[in-house]
């Protein structure tokens, strides 16, 4: 499990992972692992793109109920760290409803995109733009960076994922040290085949009639 990693800071992160990089191996550095990268980094433009294409009647379907229901904003942002420690505006669809109070109720709509992560297709942009992938570690906040620890640095040289082992390792029921751990997992022994398999176990949770069905018990 990583511990503190005292050397990391917060203001410029990626010059602290440039001198990892030279104290340590450098991260997946071989190249088989770079072709696989290139390879992971072709996949990522090639599926978002058909994927925004394809489920771009849903998408603005659920962005259309969304914005009339309350006349609320579309979209959630939230700042996350991505690739050598940039800031980027990690979207998702509203699921709560604009109620101005501390703890808004969610709606049957955002039950449901909550639930199958349906909330999460605006983050196919960010794919595109080269700030996320569709499968890594989980986007984290600038405040999480160091309790990865050593393991700071090779979060920082790869994207954060839409899915990843984070999610379909059991999302629901890990505390937050478990996900943690599940991330240094994934970076430590990631290959371009065990991301096959996450989008496959993704892709059968998403079309899972509990997760696409509202609860009866509200």
């Amino acid at each position: 499990m990583a511990g503190k990693n005292q050397g990391i800071n917060l203001t410029e992160p990626w010059q602290d992972f440039a001198r990892a990089r030279q104290e340590r191996r450098p991260f997946n550095s071989s190249q088989s692992h770079l072709i696989s990268r290139i390879l992971k980094r072709a996949l990522d433009i090639i599926v978002a793109a058909g994927l925004l294409f394809l489920l771009s009647p849903l998408l603005l379907s659920v962005a259309a109920i969304i914005t009339l229901s309350d006349r609320g904003p579309l979209f959630n942002c939230h700042i996350r760290v991505g690739y050598k420690g940039k800031e980027f505006r990690c979207r998702t669809f509203r699921t709560a409803s604009a109620d101005a109070t501390p703890n808004p109720e969610a709606t049957v709509v955002g039950d449901i995109l909550g639930r199958s992560s349906l909330d999460k297709l605006p983050q196919l942009i960010n794919v595109l733009l080269g700030q996320m992938s569709l499968v890594g570690p989980r986007a984290i906040t600038r405040e999480e960076l160091p309790r990865y620890g050593e393991h700071a640095y090779a979060y920082m040289a790869v994207r954060p994922g839409l899915t990843g082992h984070w999610q379909t390792g059991g999302r629901n029921d890990a505390s937050y040290q478990n996900r943690l751990a599940l991330d240094v997992e994934y970076l430590s022994n990631w290959t371009l085949v065990w991301d096959f398999v996450i989008m496959a176990k993704t892709l059968s949770a998403l079309l899972s009639r509990h997760a696409l069905l509202p609860r009866l018990d509200a």
